[in-house]
């Protein structure tokens, strides 16, 4: 049986390599002419984009449908409203989905992809407005859009010059600026964006409070100032979080005492017996407001050196809670 781990002799490693830095060169060569042709086009697309009270319906066929699909998603995940209809399907029933309200964006290297071009007449007719993304400006599909965005590359990366691949990196890209040149108009911000990214690591980044996370009520560490330090030490003990908040009675937070706090103190008496936590309490410890994000939490933890715990306070530094960095790891922030 071959090793299908066995390295590739020498020569032909350096041949597919080159061939691939190449591929890298082509493409990278193709977004970056997209830059020089950016102009009113775009700036046309991106207003009909703006201004519908539709939704933008993205359609392509083959390796532009897959092109496609992607960038209704990323348009739909940064404020505008989008989906991908499959052109091959509008013509059994899907040309439902589109109302004169909308705008089509189709995509075809070519211009006279025929699943495309078969029902544009019917979508003008419905009034919806239509964006082209073809390579030709002369093709079929280009002369009968309302805009034509041109994404003509010099080559395909591919060595035959057949597979689209030049070719649909920059029609991606294109869409990409499209999508975030709308997110900018928009003003969508990382609120808004974790809303439509609720279920992932980055939605709970976004959506978590320190409030919602944070130790508090019966969980929560706290002493007097005058508490002798061995039952500070055991309060330390029982919530389990390594240490303890200091405040008046009003609950004010006048210190923290921690676990290091008292290795130091071992370090410096030889008997902690008279001890009271206020004497050996940190002061001024860093707060939170309740209405940070968590991550701004988890941010303050690693950028200082407070350990893994920081104090939640209210304007007028009244005690409300504590989140640990396990509080973080157990929420997902981190």
């Amino acid at each position: 049986m071959t090793n299908l781990l066995q390295p590739h002799p020498v020569a032909d490693a350096e041949r597919f390599l080159e061939l691939a830095r190449n591929v890298l060169d082509i493409e990278a060569d193709a977004v970056r002419a997209l830059k020089a042709r950016l102009g009113e086009p775009f700036l046309a697309a991106h207003r009909l984009m703006l201004a519908t009270s539709g939704r933008v319906v993205v359609t392509g066929m083959g390796k532009s449908g897959h092109i496609g699909r992607k960038i209704a998603s990323t348009l739909a995940s940064t404020g505008t409203p989008a989906f991908f209809m499959h052109p091959g399907e509008a013509s059994h029933g899907d040309l439902g989905m589109i109302t004169a309200q909308d705008v089509l964006v189709a995509i075809s290297y070519s211009g006279e992809s025929d699943e495309i071009v078969k029902i544009l007449p019917l979508i003008k007719r419905r009034g919806a407005k239509v964006i082209a993304i073809t390579g030709r400006a002369g093709s079929t599909l280009a002369t009968e859009a309302d805009v034509h965005l041109d994404a003509g590359v010099e080559k395909e990366a591919c060595p035959l010059n057949l597979a689209p691949t030049a070719s649909t990196t920059a029609t991606l890209a294109l869409g990409d600026a499209l999508a975030l040149a709308l997110l900018e108009a928009r003003g969508f911000g990382s609120d808004d964006f974790a809303m439509h990214h609720p279920g992932g690591a980055l939605g709970r980044k976004l959506l978590v409070h320190v409030a919602d996370i944070m130790r508090k009520g019966a969980d929560l560490p706290k002493n007097a100032p005058g508490t002798p330090l061995a039952e500070a030490i055991l309060e330390m003990s029982r919530k389990g979080i390594g240490m303890t908040v200091v405040v008046d009675p009003s609950d004010k937070v006048l210190g923290i005492f921690t676990d290091g706090d008292l290795r130091r103190t071992l370090e410096k008496h030889d008997s902690i017996r008279n001890l009271k936590v206020g004497d050996v309490m940190t002061k001024g410890p860093k707060t939170i407001p309740p209405e940070r994000l968590a991550a701004e939490a988890a941010q303050v933890m690693q950028s200082g050196k407070i350990g893994g715990r920081i104090v939640v306070t209210t304007p007028d530094n009244v005690l409300l809670g504590v989140v640990t960095f396990n509080d973080l790891l157990a929420a997902g922030v981190v």
